[in-house]
């Protein structure tokens, strides 16, 4: 069965994610056992959930569906292929589970709390005003690297302690290990060993700066920070700056681009939205539904469990596809309808459960701002050539988007 779908093969989604094979999985076999193929990592099949109510039930019961490991496996992590433990599982927050994952948390909640970002709320929406007016002198812009990377970038910068003129230098060593252009999944090249290796090197140089001279930013935070009355280990805290800087701008750009494609398709909600701003936060919701920038996220079982009448082994690699919920019809009437005001919208696009996404508030915040200077500077929207999509199936995103922009 399904024999034509292959979730490992880039080139599905190299024109964006497929939503209708998901449409297929949710109504024929939402607890479907993926056959490995000559694309899937390690050489080893996988179970795909696809229905809302079966992914939220796994996400919740982080004890059974690790973000480690299972079983016998020596290796594990959220990403189809196996991560080492190493500088990985364990490691990463988003690979760690409980107890130290809550722990590690913890000591990063504060910085991104809705206080913390009330207090820096103001400065966001001044940046945001300056990249709107850049590209409406521009005219005829790349949507997604003139407006819809460049505050996140800044803005997880302003966070992460970074000085705004390394942001650059930063978002391109993150695009290079995060894009798979020339490479499959679980392949390295020259080309994203490089670039991870000189984002360690520089990390390490601005850990060392935040030992000695703390500041009030989340690099501050972990290189002082205690876990049980011990330091966070070197690893930590590197994979720590990794990840931050590429989650921290890669989800939230790829949201406001795809959204603003949406909105590109329906003048007429853009329209509204300029003269009813009480729809906004209505619609930063309904632009992370649609957008849904992070397909999937894998898990690992720990123990023998049923799903959907499908019995899962201890140590199987079962994959929790978000992208695939946010289009459940079962939760969202017409959920191909880009729809601005949809309430409730109940979306996966940050997780749920104990890895649910550290900066959902920025995240949100983010997008609210640059729709709000979009509106307040912009009449016109309209695409001057095709979209380039990233060809993954773990970042679902823009590469490039081409507009012109004509001024209110």
């Amino acid at each position: 069965m399904h024999d034509d779908i292959d979730l490992t093969d880039l080139d599905r989604f190299a024109a964006g994610f497929p939503h209708h094979v998901f449409d297929e999985l949710r109504r024929e076999t939402p607890v479907w056992f993926h056959p490995p193929t000559a694309h899937t990592p390690g050489g080893e099949g996988f179970w795909v959930l696809s229905r809302y109510a079966d992914i939220v039930n796994a996400a919740a019961d982080a004890a059974t569906y690790s973000s480690e490991t299972g079983g016998d496996r020596e290796a594990g992590g959220t990403t189809l292929e196996d991560m080492a433990r190493e500088w990985a599982i364990g490691v990463l927050l988003n690979m760690m589970d409980d107890p130290r994952h809550g722990k590690f948390r913890r000591l990063l909640t504060p910085t991104v709390a809705p206080r913390a970002l009330a207090a820096i709320e103001e400065d966001l929406r001044g940046r945001a005003t300056r990249v709107v007016d850049a590209a409406l002198a521009k005219a005829d812009c790349d949507f997604l690297v003139d407006v819809a990377a460049e505050l996140p970038l800044q803005a997880v910068a302003q966070l992460v302690g970074v000085p705004q003129e390394d942001r650059h230098q930063l978002l391109n060593w993150a695009n290079v290990t995060l894009d798979y252009e020339d490479r499959e999944v679980g392949e390295a090249t020259a080309h994203t060993q490089q670039a991870s290796a000189e984002m360690f090197a520089y990390g390490t140089t601005l850990l060392e700066l935040k030992l000695r001279e703390p500041a009030d930013d989340l690099l501050s935070v972990v290189s002082h920070g205690l876990i049980d009355g011990e330091p966070l280990t070197d690893m930590e805290q590197h994979m720590f700056f990794s990840l931050i800087i590429a989650a921290g701008s890669e989800t939230t750009r790829n949201s406001i681009a795809v959204g603003m494609l949406a909105l590109t398709e329906r003048p007429d909600a853009l329209d509204e939205l300029r003269d009813e701003r009480s729809l906004v936060p209505n619609a930063v919701e309904e632009i992370l539904r649609w957008a849904s920038s992070t397909p999937y996220n894998r898990r690992t079982a720990t123990r023998d469990v049923e799903i959907g009448g499908q019995q899962i082994m201890a140590g199987d690699k079962v994959t929790l596809w978000w992208a695939s919920a946010n289009r459940d019809e079962s939760v969202f009437s017409d959920p191909y309808t880009f729809d601005t005001a949809r309430n409730p919208n109940p979306h996966l696009a940050f997780g749920r459960g104990t890895h649910f996404c550290l900066g959902a508030a920025l995240a949100r915040m983010e997008i609210r701002v640059v729709l709000d200077a979009l509106l307040d500077k912009v009449g016109q929207v309209s695409l001057t050539g095709p979209v380039e999509y990233v060809r993954s199936n773990k970042h679902a995103g823009v590469r490039h988007m081409p507009v012109h922009l004509a001024p209110r």
